[in-house]
């Protein structure tokens, strides 16, 4: 797989370090390679969120062209895992951007991950969100990565990730997490399901359409 242009110009543009602390403990270490064990399986990964998970609509935005809810849940990596991630980032945070109207009976959402560097919702909802809606009438639900934007442990600068232990544990949690949104959206009555994803959401794309029943497509 060739490197990503925007991977390199971000590196370029970055001044800070990422790994300042190493690998990271290594009980974390052990723990987050056990369980990435279980998510690997296919088989076993499908069945470890519950279908009915808890997700929760925080406050509902009305805007010209669209209606954009926010909404938390826990993550559910917390579940199986517990302590592994930091305290800021148990809680997962997204948005759902709909159209004010529907074009025929299906509601078509593609959940958008987030790349490297890519804090809060604006630039996913700006460059992509907004434009899918005005060219598709397709809705989008974006992400919040771990260890990103209100998701981001007090002491780390920006982007960089202090272990390497922390992006194993951004990628597990992001699995669980995807899956528990296409199941919430697939019993809102939201269909077709799709995932797309830039960068490093891509790759974590990538992994977790393999594992989640409910997304029907996987877009570049």
């Amino acid at each position: 797989m060739g490197v990503s242009r925007l991977d390199v110009l971000y590196r370029r543009l970055l001044l800070t370090k990422l790994f300042i602390q190493g690998w990271g403990k290594p009980d974390d270490l052990r723990r987050i390679f056990e369980f990435r064990k279980i998510i690997g399986n296919r088989e076993k990964c499908k069945n470890l969120v519950p279908k009915d998970y808890p997700v929760f609509i925080d406050k509902v935005e009305e805007e010209k062209e669209c209606k954009i809810l926010n909404g938390h849940f826990i993550s559910p990596l917390e579940h199986f895992v517990p302590g592994i991630l930091p305290a800021e980032s148990v809680k997962a945070r997204f948005q759902l951007i709909l159209p004010k109207e529907w074009k025929n009976k299906h509601k078509p959402v593609c959940i958008h991950l987030a790349g490297t560097g890519d804090h809060f919702f604006w630039r996913r909802r700006t460059l992509m969100a907004r434009p899918m809606i005005k060219e598709t009438c397709m809705a989008s639900l974006l992400l919040e990565n771990p260890y990103y934007g209100y998701r981001k442990p007090k002491d780390q600068l920006r982007s960089s990730l202090k272990n390497v232990s922390d992006l194993f544990v951004m990628g597990g949690a992001l699995v669980l997490e995807s899956a528990a949104l296409l199941q919430w959206l697939e019993r809102e009555g939201y269909w077709p399901l799709g995932m797309t994803g830039i960068s490093m959401g891509g790759h974590v794309r990538d992994t977790d359409t393999g594992s989640a029943e409910s997304c029907h497509a996987h877009m570049p």
